[in-house]
């Protein structure tokens, strides 16, 4: 093991106050967020298990440690299914950020909050002016 790996090896939580494992050593019931929702399931209210700690040459104005936390599968319970409620008022929701308030038609994306308009619209201002 390397010297860096060495460094983030903490599985007892002695050093780091949670288990510590080094990128890719993690037990393979450990599970980060994404992974989990990937999986279909979600953390179902149990807290961090534990983290993977790796260094960074991109975040190095950070200390060039970066960490992921992760969740035990055994857990985690299924992902909730939304209403069919809760889908009609994010439908409705949806159509409204993606209409616009000048033309009042749907424009097919979400209109940019800077221009308030859509792209159309904002260009005939832009050319009147």
């Amino acid at each position: 093991m390397s010297r860096i790996r060495a460094l983030f090896w903490d599985p007892a939580g002695e050093r780091y106050g949670i288990p510590t494992y080094p990128w890719k050593m993690a037990p393979p019931h450990l599970l980060t967020l994404r992974q989990l929702t990937a999986g279909g399931l979600r953390p179902g209210g149990q807290g961090v298990q534990a983290q993977v700690l790796w260094r960074s040459r991109r975040y190095r104005t950070r200390g060039g440690v970066r960490a992921a936390y992760l969740y035990d599968v055994r857990f985690a319970l299924p992902k909730r299914t939304p209403t069919t409620a809760q889908c009609a008022a994010l439908a409705k929701a949806n159509a409204a950020r993606r209409t616009c308030p000048v033309c009042e038609r749907d424009v097919g994306y979400v209109l940019p909050r800077h221009l308030g308009t859509c792209l159309d619209c904002a260009e005939a201002v832009a050319a009147a002016a």
